[in-house]
């Protein structure tokens, strides 16, 4: 179990920081469906009209189901930091709910670091600051760590 992290999430309501880090969804009642991000008002489901949607803690580890680098800064509003630094992404298929959610990969972690069907963690790392307040996300780590490469 790790430590909570100090600061505030870059998107509020979409995960929490700790001690044991989790993705937030929402399950439709009427017909089980789990989203992310958080879904309000109606069921994202096309097949299903409920309206009654419960947040949810989604799985805290999956598998790689496809992985890349951003080897060029992304357009606002995301925040790079200066100067600019390459990262991976890694499409995640979660363990229970079989989601794919897109995240970066932890600090010090590449796409040589990574393949389809790795097993990966989520952890919450720092962004960026504002104002001296670490500003939040959720990130992949690898189990398989021998560390950072």
């Amino acid at each position: 179990m790790t430590a909570a992290v100090a600061g505030v999430p870059v998107v509020e309501g979409w995960f929490t920081t700790g001690p044991a880090p989790a993705l937030l969804g929402t399950r439709c009642d009427e017909c089980a469906t789990v989203f992310f991000p958080p879904a309000t008002g109606l069921c994202r489901n096309p097949g299903c009209r409920g309206r009654n949607l419960e947040v949810v803690e989604l799985s805290r580890s999956g598998t790689v189901w496809s992985c890349t680098d951003a080897r060029y800064q992304p357009p606002p509003p995301f925040i790079a930091a200066e100067p600019y630094e390459p990262f991976a992404i890694a499409a995640v298929q979660l363990v229970a709910e079989q989601l794919v959610v897109l995240g970066q990969v932890a600090a010090g972690y590449g796409v040589e670091d990574l393949s389809v069907g790795t097993e990966v963690e989520l952890v919450i790392e720092t962004l960026h600051e504002i104002d001296g307040v670490p500003q939040l996300v959720w990130r992949w780590k690898p189990l398989d760590d021998g560390g950072p490469h």
